[in-house]
């Protein structure tokens, strides 16, 4: 690639964000760069003392039909898609009198935040920017020509390439600016065409996009081998997306990932109601515990399995006091992710450099939906979120022996952990702490079976006479195929069991309940994780 400097002329500029706008337009002007501009962009960098001249002068026509009309125009579109060296381009310009236009700066409509704050519908289509995405491929399309920047942070770069260049821009940068703008505009046609679905109702649309914005490129991905970034989406909902890093290293791909599965977790426990704390290691929930406050819900999270819990995610939902963070700190921990923390927690991990702390300023609502998406070969998937709550489950008892208050009060917690550990999934509980967990296994019996030992190893650890699965209750996130997975959770001390039920084995399974007097409700939903 040869890099041709294409001196720049003309700029028009057309942003809804004016942030560094009048600098830069200085600056352009500096460099004897003829300015031309349209509505607000043309009255702020006029404010500002400077010659601008509006594109209505530029095109003969007046902005028009509440601004919706103003750069769809020839003199506009000709200026950035002539080829500068084609005789036929030049001379379609000399006879229609279009002037060449060697760098557009344009950033769109706000439609993302529109829809964010919750604007009605008719707001949000006026929020839809037609001549700006339209201006923007065309002049990306030309980039052997023109110039095209998307955003404010790429203005220094502009201004740095005239300056070495003699008032020009080279094509790499031209090729880079345009390769972003047809990324921006790609993403901005995403999220209109995903609010429009989500507006309609449609589950389906014969055409699915997703578009995020750059967070930070990533050190490698799951693997030393393997490249990774992480980009933001137009969903604001809170979590290691939107939330302020205080302290500590870079997050990994595997810490962003991990951090998701933690606060995602820590979500189903509201924060009126009881203090909550939730342990992950591998996107597995290892420990999950409430409590009377965060400290205690973070013992008893702990205590579940300690080992695994070293070097995994601790996740709150609430504001992290000091003695939280006294007890957290205690052990090494790779990230801990909070709605908030006191300026004496803050202080108290500061003591742990290397240890991150994200304050995410709310928690996601585990009832809201939006939409979740894996790749496959040659495609991906696209569902709705599991936004199922276990306190809206009617739990429907079919054993004879109805299980007492404190039961159900655990139960519900076993389901509500349950959904957050990766399938197959057991989870046993008791005084609303897990105390032995099975993931990820091919068989329900190897994931109760494992989550009992895992239970054992707890027992030992902490120097009980018995593990805590004695007197326990019992989660399975989908149902008993047969009676033998029930049977192993019954073999390890649990007295209640909750699963969807469903089976073609359902009478079976229930009537092994009943034989060792254990209650059993169905709540009719499933949590397959994988």
């Amino acid at each position: 690639m040869t890099d041709r400097p294409r001196r720049i002329t003309r700029a028009l500029l057309s942003v809804s964000d004016k942030s560094g706008l009048v600098e830069f337009a200085r600056a352009l002007v500096g460099h004897g760069v003829e300015l031309v501009s349209t509505g607000g962009t043309a009255k702020a960098i006029a404010a500002a003392g400077l010659n601008v001249k509006d594109v209505a002068e530029l095109t003969g026509f007046p902005e028009m039909m509440d601004g919706r009309v103003k750069t769809l125009h020839p003199k506009v579109h000709g200026g950035l898609l002539a080829i500068r060296g084609n005789a036929e381009h030049v001379n379609a310009m000399k006879a229609h009198g279009i002037a060449p236009i060697d760098l557009l700066v344009v950033n769109l409509y706000p439609f993302e935040a529109t829809v964010d704050k919750g604007a009605g519908f008719a707001e949000c289509v006026e929020n839809i920017d037609i001549g700006g995405p339209a201006m923007i491929r065309a002049a990306a399309k030309n980039h052997e020509d023109v110039a095209v920047v998307v955003e404010a942070q790429d203005y220094q770069a502009v201004l740095d390439e005239l300056v070495a260049h003699q008032g020009a821009t080279t094509l790499s940068l031209r090729r880079r600016l345009a390769a972003k703008a047809y990324a921006r505009t790609a993403a901005y046609d995403a999220a209109i065409s995903n609010w429009f679905a989500r507006e309609l109702k449609t589950e389906t649309p014969d055409f699915r996009a997703f578009g995020g914005r750059l967070i930070q490129p990533l050190r490698y991905g799951e693997n030393p081998h393997q490249t990774a970034a992480f980009y933001r989406t137009p969903d604001s909902r809170p979590g290691a997306a939107t939330a302020r890093q205080v302290q500590g290293r870079e997050l990994s791909y595997n810490n962003i990932n991990d951090t998701d599965a933690a606060y995602e977790c820590i979500a189903e426990f509201d924060a009126a109601r009881t203090a909550a704390c939730v342990i992950v290691k591998h996107a597995n929930p290892c420990g999950v515990a409430e409590g009377a406050d965060l400290v205690s819900a973070y013992r008893k999270a702990l205590a579940c399995d300690s080992t695994s819990a070293y070097g995994g995610i601790v996740a709150l939902n609430r504001t992290m006091d000091a003695e939280a963070a006294r007890a957290i700190t205690e052990i090494f921990t790779e990230v801990i992710i909070a709605p908030d923390a006191t300026e004496e927690a803050i202080a108290i991990v500061a003591a742990r450099r290397n240890l991150r702390l994200l304050l995410a300023g709310g928690l996601p609502d585990p009832r809201a939906g939006g939409l979740t998406a894996k790749t496959v070969a040659g495609g991906f998937l696209v569902q709705s979120r599991d936004d199922a709550v276990v306190d809206d489950m009617a739990l429907k008892v079919v054993t004879r022996r109805a299980p007492n208050e404190a039961e159900v009060r655990d139960l519900r917690f076993a389901f509500r952990v349950a959904k957050h550990v990766k399938s197959n999934t057991i989870v046993y509980a008791r005084d609303l702490a897990t105390v032995g967990i099975g993931a990820g296994q091919m068989s329900r019996v190897d994931a109760a079976r494992i989550a009992a030992r895992k239970a054992l190893d707890a027992a030992n650890e902490l120097k009980l006479t018995e593990p805590l699965t004695r007197g326990s209750v019992v989660a399975s996130d989908a149902f008993f195929p047969f009676a033998d997975g029930m049977l192993a959770c019954v073999e390890a001390g649990a007295t209640a069991v909750i699963q969807p039920g469903g089976s073609v084995r359902d009478d079976e399974v229930i009537k092994a309940a009943d034989d060792h007097g254990i209650a059993m409700v169905f709540t009719g939903v499933r949590h397959f994780r994988h």
